[in-house]
């Protein structure tokens, strides 16, 4: 008797109709096969649906792989949702690297101007970015002076630690 073959349930899988098992199958297909050409495709048919930001996010994680789903992506910057221009601007930075600071900054600073809860998630971007992040800092040092800083879901001293220390990091890492 021959053991089961997992990536053929992921394949299998990958095409359901249940949006939560189509995008755990699709990421552990990537996980198991490590294919752009079948992964990429599947998480791209996701961008219109549910499991949007999800597919995203896993986008992302591929990195250059995924370049495939970058004309979805730069779509989606047209978005009326600050959060979905700001997750699409991450994976696009995430997948095709510096060379889409120029897009990608805009639209995370744009995205933080209008709701601090961005802040946080802003913040990690910008400093996954590394040098391509420069042109924020005159908003994280602005950030960083306000009495009472925005960013987290609660406002707590937890939150505010946090951002404060993803904050001096980028400062940090571009000085």
């Amino acid at each position: 008797m021959t053991e089961p073959d997992p990536s053929r349930n992921s394949i299998l899988s990958a095409d359901a109709e249940d949006l939560d098992l189509r995008l755990a199958a699709v990421e552990a297909l990537w996980a198991l096969e490590r294919d752009p050409t079948d992964a990429v495709p599947r998480l791209t048919t996701l961008l219109d649906t549910r499991k949007q930001r999800d597919a995203v996010e896993a986008l992302g994680r591929i990195g250059a792989p995924a370049a495939a789903a970058l004309p979805a992506l730069r779509q989606m910057l047209q978005d009326d949702y600050e959060w979905t221009r700001l997750h699409a601007a991450a994976a696009i930075h995430d997948i095709a690297g510096p060379t889409e600071a120029n897009t990608v900054v805009p639209v995370l600073l744009e995205a933080w101007e209008k709701n601090d809860s961005t802040t946080n998630h802003v913040l990690e971007c910008l400093q996954r970015m590394g040098p391509a992040a420069t042109p924020a800092l005159p908003r994280i040092h602005a950030e960083l002076a306000r009495p009472r800083r925005s960013g987290g879901f609660f406002g707590s001293v937890e939150d505010d630690e946090a951002l404060q220390h993803t904050a001096r990091a980028v400062i940090d890492q571009l000085a």
